[in-house]
């Protein structure tokens, strides 16, 4: 069995399923013929319908408890706020939550040592809480997030652009990918002296890549008194599927 390789197009993605990893058997192809394996591309691309974001609040005291309870009220007021904006429930989850401890820099002392020998010392506490949200109305996000600003949220990060139903999208690129494939296996088996007899196999790896945009971070209500909404520009997302597509190649 003769055996003919061509990589096309780009470098298939990192994250390709498991069976590329696992080196199956040659499948058998008739004495005589060859066998040609294409790498292909293909591509499409959408206006996002939908975006992702965390939003959260930061808070110190001087205890755990101390820290925490004021986080817990504030955060309590930003999830109201989300409810007002018209965020489901099923759009807003816990994303994170933690408490930890703030220490103070060692106080040095005239002959170069440390106090209490450089040990830290714990002076209060800092708590995070922040969401996840979904955000299906693009068009209200600006409002949202000034919404949440105002509530108390001192942590906002994000968009994250994504699209609630790809398939289609994605189906566009799968059948721009194989004629991409079989382009270039009629191109070399007419060029071999040869023609395509079939095709032995059809593996796909890739995805969506959404375009993050980081559209703002704020650390304090004070820094967003009287603002407008922050714009959003969602712009596109483009969708593409590599394909490895074995051809048998006959006299």
């Amino acid at each position: 069995m003769k055996t003919l390789s061509l990589l096309a197009a780009t470098a298939m993605a990192a994250s390709a399923p498991s069976a590329f990893a696992q080196q199956a058997p040659a499948p058998a192809i008739e004495t005589g013929h060859t066998m040609l394996t294409v790498t292909a591309e293909g591509s499409s691309t959408r206006e996002p319908d939908m975006a992702s974001y965390t939003a959260g609040v930061t808070t110190q005291g001087t205890t755990a408890s101390e820290a925490l309870s004021a986080n817990s009220a504030q955060m309590t007021k930003v999830i109201a706020a989300l409810k007002r904006a018209g965020i489901a429930d099923k759009d807003v989850q816990t994303s994170n939550l933690n408490v930890n401890p703030i220490y103070a820099q060692p106080k040095r002392l005239p002959d170069g040592s440390y106090e209490d020998d450089g040990q830290q010392r714990i002076v209060g506490y800092r708590a995070s809480n922040s969401v996840s949200v979904r955000q299906r109305k693009l068009q209200d996000m600006g409002k949202v997030i000034d919404a949440l600003v105002t509530a108390g949220a001192n942590q906002v990060n994000g968009p994250n652009f994504m699209l609630s139903q790809p398939e289609a999208a994605m189906d566009e690129a799968r059948v721009e990918a194989m004629k991409s494939a079989r382009a270039r296996a009629d191109l070399y088996a007419k060029a071999s002296g040869l023609r395509v007899a079939r095709i032995v196999s059809i593996s796909e790896s890739g995805g969506y890549s959404p375009q993050p945009v980081m559209f703002m971070r704020k650390e304090s209500r004070d820094m967003v008194a009287a603002a407008a909404p922050p714009p959003v520009a969602a712009g596109e997302l483009e969708m593409n599927v590599n394909v490895t597509v074995q051809f048998e190649l006959a006299p």
